[in-house]
């Protein structure tokens, strides 16, 4: 079966960890591009603009096809890289951690910037609130007014979302199906010769 469920964060939360004086500072937001990534690490920069690393992680997309961590100056490897498992452990995309660190005159080695990053990137996830979603795909079905009743029958049958209609002599439909019941309801509607149907995009 086709999996068409993810998870994202329904809106901006922070969390907090302390170890040896260092403080770390995670704040998490729901984002859609690289654009508003960008956009949310210059907001935190001039937020806490005394912090000593700004070490972030992002995930987008409802496949997660597009990945980054980044260590901002910390050893390679000991901050980005648990972000952004936090993320992947929590199975959330369409999401950025950037936990900052004040250096509290301790250095706190290989294991323990893991700790500290890991750790602060939990509680951010911990603080939100989690929101599972539907990958849809959009069609339009055109048709002859006379076929209108077979349509919304197989609109009605299969509890498809509809998100606009223009029905004049030539009828036209935009619907919504999950993704994992595409199949099915593409096959059942090229049976019926009259109506023709085009593929929009996913939402």
């Amino acid at each position: 079966m086709i999996e068409d469920k993810y998870k994202e964060v329904k809106n901006h939360s922070t969390g907090f960890y302390k170890e040896k004086g260092s403080k770390f500072i995670a704040y998490s937001y729901p984002v859609y591009s690289e654009d508003q990534v960008k956009e949310k690490l210059e907001e935190i920069r001039k937020l806490e603009y005394s912090a000593r690393h700004y070490c972030y992680a992002y995930i987008l997309n409802p496949d997660k096809s597009s990945q980054r961590a980044n260590d901002d100056g910390e050893p390679s490897s000991t901050a980005g890289k648990p972000i952004l498992g936090q993320i992947l452990s929590n199975d959330l995309t369409n999401i950025l951690i950037i936990v900052v660190r004040y250096f509290g005159g301790v250095k706190l080695g290989f294991p323990g910037l893991i700790r500290s990053y890991k750790t602060a990137a939990a509680d951010t996830i911990a603080n939100s609130t989690l929101i599972t979603k539907t990958i849809k795909e959009q069609y339009e079905v055109s048709f002859k007014y006379p076929q209108m009743n077979d349509v919304m029958r197989l609109i009605k049958e299969f509890n498809l979302e509809v998100v606009n209609t223009d029905f004049q002599i030539d009828c036209k439909l935009i619907f919504a199906v999950p993704k994992s019941k595409e199949n099915d309801i593409l096959n059942t509607f090229k049976k019926k010769h009259e109506v023709t149907i085009e593929y929009l995009k996913t939402v």
